[in-house]
């Protein structure tokens, strides 16, 4: 099978132009087959605020009702996904910037109201990804650059949790593609202290990490990012990891942040 990278980056690159500029310089000097997921930063509040449209948050999470999610259309699908595709170009990456509508790539329902009416927000299937016309796009040596938007088939778009999306595309390619799932943001790893940046773990399997969660060395907002990452691995994905967006360039050298596995 041929090498696949998928490869999400968050708001804490995209809010920096400098950090922003660089990481898209990594990302198109990437050997091979790859694929780049953005969620939206805080461009999308600061609009927002702007347009007098005051933004909902519970538990970290957006509602996104008919108002919010004009805005993060604009912002995702438009300002920031456009900028970098033409960042990529400038670093003769061939991109091509994309929603789950275009050419029906994601297909996502609307969350049921339970507790929390989260508004206009989608969730992924297994089979939401079309991952045979994703990979007649790889083939012809274009790169795709999803926003994180995505559509019911019914004419609605929908607000889809970035890291969700990254991870669906990865499972749905891994039948075709030996495919690794990468998240980058700002720490260099999974940290043994998480005071210090210097104690990046630099491997974990599934068996490893069943006694780092019991030993409380991972817990916190970490905890459900690595169980959604071994997920990834139960389900085709060859290994995910998380690390730095600086550090980008390591990853062929197998020393960039932490590395999950089976």
């Amino acid at each position: 099978m041929k090498p696949l990278y998928v490869i999400k980056i968050g708001g804490n690159v995209i809010d920096n132009s400098e950090n922003l500029h660089y990481f898209l310089n990594d990302f198109a000097s990437l050997d091979g087959y790859k694929i780049l997921i953005h969620g939206g930063g805080k461009i999308a509040t600061d609009l927002s605020h702007t347009m007098g449209i005051e933004p909902k948050m519970v538990d970290g999470r957006r509602i996104t009702d008919i108002e919010t999610l004009r805005v993060v259309t604009m912002v995702y699908a438009g300002l920031i996904n456009k900028n970098i595709v033409a960042q990529l170009q400038r670093f003769s990456c061939n991109a091509i910037g994309l929603t789950g509508a275009d050419a029906n790539l994601i297909r996502a329902a609307r969350r049921p109201v339970k507790d929390i009416d989260y508004g206009f927000v989608g969730d992924l299937n297994p089979y939401s990804v079309d991952s045979q016309k994703l990979a007649a796009l790889l083939e012809t040596a274009v790169v795709p650059v999803f926003s994180a938007i995505t559509h019911d088939g019914e004419g609605q778009l929908l607000n889809t949790n970035a890291d969700t999306i990254a991870s669906s595309i990865a499972v749905a390619m891994s039948g075709l593609y030996k495919t690794s799932l990468v998240y980058c943001f700002e720490k260099k790893g999974v940290l043994r202290d998480v005071n210090s940046d210097e104690s990046v773990i630099r491997e974990i399997s599934s068996s490893e990490f069943a006694g780092l969660k019991a030993d409380n060395v991972i817990a916190g907002g970490m905890l459900p990012k690595l169980e959604n990452a071994f997920k990834a691995i139960n389900s085709g994905v060859s290994e995910v990891y998380i690390g730095k967006s600086d550090e980008l360039p390591y990853l062929n050298e197998q020393s960039f942040g932490t590395r999950l596995f089976e």
